[in-house]
């Protein structure tokens, strides 16, 4: 079987991007009687000398290709070599893959400040936990494929007791009332109503418009991979008297996911045409960014905003539908999005801040930070911190890939973690066992100047895609 080379090995060799890359992997098509060694070394006399291959049969168009691309003015964007610094926030159980993200998105010429959260790790682009100021443009994968997913909180004024005598009946109604995974969601009557389906942005354009069938189908409905909905015990030590609560322990529903395949394909759409406009070096090539002040840059933020307020739209039907089913009362409701980009004021300046897995947290702003599926996580309000750019972690952070734990985490250590902290799981995959993720107290410590802690909440039944699988 012929052995594959790809763009990577190209870029490897010394090939500028651009049109000779494209035309050089054609080139590999037509190879036959090279092996893959033999023809990364042509490819490497051609880039070294294009005119000598002029004649090639096989590499002549590469040849002319690298020689038109060397006669005209490069079209790649110049990283800035001298960056501004950036804010680290529980540096020392930080990957070196996620700081080096941050490295390279803070050397974009459109970059005005940066910030990495205590949870961060790397991601596509820029890092999840990693949070990127510009001016006047958006970056698709500074925002993330599920655009806008977000944590929901409704605190209701069941007694811990009556949940605990109670506990088949909302088990029954987190399945009843959910659906998760990938590329699920509902059919016919069974489709939810919401405002947000007469979002005149639904009509933006073309692309957009034919994603609106499918939106009304998921309306309602969760992702897979980390996405859940979970009952569980909120502590409030001291009275609130911004969300009217006394001191006490509540019964609360959390949920969390996104703006499921509209946003997916949306982040999809719009990244390859970043990739097309604004050309940036190999090691930069997914923070592709689209000015304010182009079409496609306003095209896409508006798109953007469509796909926050689905995901929205989603969290509020499953609350409503469980406020029903389980005949509460909602004493008081919180919600904070991440995977999204925001017009603020920093040092006296507008700009589009990046929050690729990172919480808003201006001062007065409350929002949920969860643990894992075993580990507590914890409401919060904000400090507004300028160096963290009024930012926040989303959660505790991976410390272990999905693939890694899958491969070396048992189930016997899953079954005795949720045992340990009196949790039951409905659905979940190993890809999420809470061993696969960092320690949310030591995250919390390192982020006491970001947010001051509210409550505390205790997962009690949590409920996941049953495969683990992830779509957003």
């Amino acid at each position: 079987m012929t052995q594959r080379i790809n763009g990577d090995d190209l870029l490897d060799l010394g090939y500028p991007q651009g049109p000779a890359l494209g035309t050089a992997l054609k080139a590999n098509k037509k190879r036959n009687q090279f092996t893959r060694e033999e023809m990364l070394a042509l490819y490497k006399r051609v880039l070294e000398n294009p005119e000598a291959a002029l004649e090639d049969p096989l590499m002549k168009d590469v040849a002319a290709a690298l020689i038109a691309e060397r006669e005209e003015p490069s079209k790649i964007i110049s990283l800035n070599n001298t960056p501004p610094t950036y804010a680290i926030y529980g540096e020392g159980f930080i990957e070196k893959g996620a700081r080096a993200q941050m490295d390279t998105a803070i050397k974009l010429p459109v970059a005005v400040a940066g910030a990495l959260m205590p949870d961060a790790h790397a991601g596509y682009g820029l890092p999840i936990g990693g949070v990127l100021a510009t001016k006047n443009a958006v970056i698709p994968y500074g925002v993330g494929v599920d655009i806008g997913c977000r944590m929901a909180l409704s605190i209701y004024d069941i007694p811990e007791n009556y949940f605990n005598e109670n506990k088949d009946r909302f088990r029954r109604e987190l399945i009843a009332q959910t659906i998760f995974g990938a590329g699920q969601g509902y059919k016919g009557a069974a489709r939810a109503e919401h405002a947000v389906l007469d979002n005149a942005s639904f009509g933006m354009n073309s692309f957009v418009q034919h994603l609106k069938d499918r939106a009304w189908s998921q309306l309602g409905t969760s992702g897979g991979g980390n996405h859940f909905a979970e009952f569980g015990v909120l502590e409030l030590a001291e009275p609130d008297e911004v969300m009217e609560l006394q001191a006490g322990r509540y019964i609360a529903l959390l949920t969390h996911s996104g703006s499921r395949g509209l946003g997916a394909t949306i982040a999809g759409h719009y990244t390859q045409l970043a990739k097309k406009i604004c050309q940036l070096p190999h090691e930069a090539v997914n923070l592709a960014y689209l000015g304010l002040d182009t079409q496609e840059g306003q095209e896409y933020w508006e798109a953007m905003n469509l796909a926050g307020d689905y995901a929205s739209a989603c969290h509020e039907v499953i609350h409503n539908k469980m406020a029903a089913a389980i005949g509460a009362q909602v004493l008081a409701k919180v919600e904070n999005h991440h995977n999204f980009a925001w017009k603020e004021q920093l040092n006296g300046e507008e700009v589009i801040v990046h929050r690729k897995g990172a919480t808003p947290a201006a001062r007065g702003v409350m929002g949920i930070i969860p643990g894992s599926m075993a580990a507590p996580g914890f409401l919060v309000r904000g400090r507004g911190e300028t160096d963290a750019i009024n930012s926040a972690s989303h959660g505790a952070g991976r410390q272990m890939s999905r693939t890694a734990a899958v491969k070396n985490l048992s189930k016997e250590a899953l079954k005795a973690a949720l045992v340990a902290n009196e949790v039951e799981l409905i659905g979940g995959g190993m890809d999420e066992a809470p061993m696969a993720y960092k320690d949310i107290h030591q995250v919390m410590a390192a982020q006491t100047d970001l947010v001051d802690v509210v409550a505390t909440f205790k997962p009690r039944l949590v409920r996941m895609a049953a495969d683990g699988s992830r779509e957003d």
